[in-house]
């Protein structure tokens, strides 16, 4: 299948690992040049180098911190500079602690605002008008189940990855005209190394094993499994697609069948 992608620019936040790192792979796959960041710059400059020689793939990396709006607006300004603008946006950060809500901080709360919230505003501020220059134009931020089922101990990640979806049906509805779609997806139970964490926690709380934690989410899934990366990346590089050209505003779940709302 033909995704339309060879030669587009595609920045993706939090990419040295996990699902952020599955997806700048899956780009530089389809002959995308990739812009990657993180705030580990060992482990950025680590998968930059094996995605550039494993896909012969143009890859930017640079470190920094998504909820520096300045540090943002530089790499976004580097990018253009260097492959002549941006025509991709996956937006990602790393899920807030879990706890439940008489446990969580005020600090706690304003941590997860900057981090899963404010970090996507900030990168669509910087590249939306790059993208209405072309008229086209693909915004994808990453957030999780939690989005249409909440979880379990996980408040903050319940409240602020929903104002996401907000953000996100707004974005789309005042930029479609201008070419640009936006869309959000929603990761179930994901092997990535935030599901270990999870798991840890939920392991001190319940008195179980990780093992029995990790059996259990993947109990809960039709599938009886748990997710991969790549599968959430397959997605993501479908919504960026030309085949997915008529989808917009929307919230794609990549959970096994995970919720149980209709």
């Amino acid at each position: 299948m033909d995704t339309g992608l060879k030669n587009r620019v595609a920045i993706v936040a939090a990419s040295s690992q996990g699902i952020g790192r599955a997806a700048a792979e899956a780009f530089a796959a389809e002959g995308c040049r990739v812009a990657m960041c993180a705030r580990n710059p060992e482990a950025l400059q680590t998968a930059a180098k094996k995605i550039q020689k494993q896909y012969s793939a143009e890859v930017l990396a640079e470190a920094l911190d998504v909820t520096d709006p300045s540090a943002v607006h530089r790499f976004v300004e580097a990018v253009v500079s260097n492959f002549g603008g941006v025509d991709i946006c996956v937006t990602n950060a790393g899920g807030p602690p879990a706890k439940g809500f008489l446990a969580a901080s005020l600090e706690d709360w304003r941590k997860a605002v900057d981090l899963n919230f404010l970090s996507t505003v900030y990168f669509a501020r910087e590249v939306i008008p790059h993208m209405q220059r072309k008229h086209w134009g693909r915004i994808i931020t990453i957030t999780s189940i939690t989005t249409k089922q909440p979880v379990a101990d996980l408040v903050l990640s319940n409240a602020v990855r929903a104002a996401v979806v907000g953000l996100v049906k707004s974005l789309a509805n005042e930029f479609g005209k201008d070419g640009i779609l936006v869309n959000n997806v929603g990761p179930g139970y994901t092997a990535t190394d935030r599901l270990k964490e999870l798991a840890k926690s939920r392991s001190a709380v319940l008195g179980k094993n990780e093992n029995e934690i990790f059996e259990s989410w993947a109990m809960d899934s039709p599938l009886k499994r748990l997710g991969e990366p790549r599968e959430v990346a397959d997605t993501i590089v479908w919504l960026a697609s030309e085949r997915a050209s008529y989808i917009t505003g929307q919230t794609v779940l990549v959970d096994g069948g995970l919720y149980k709302g209709l």
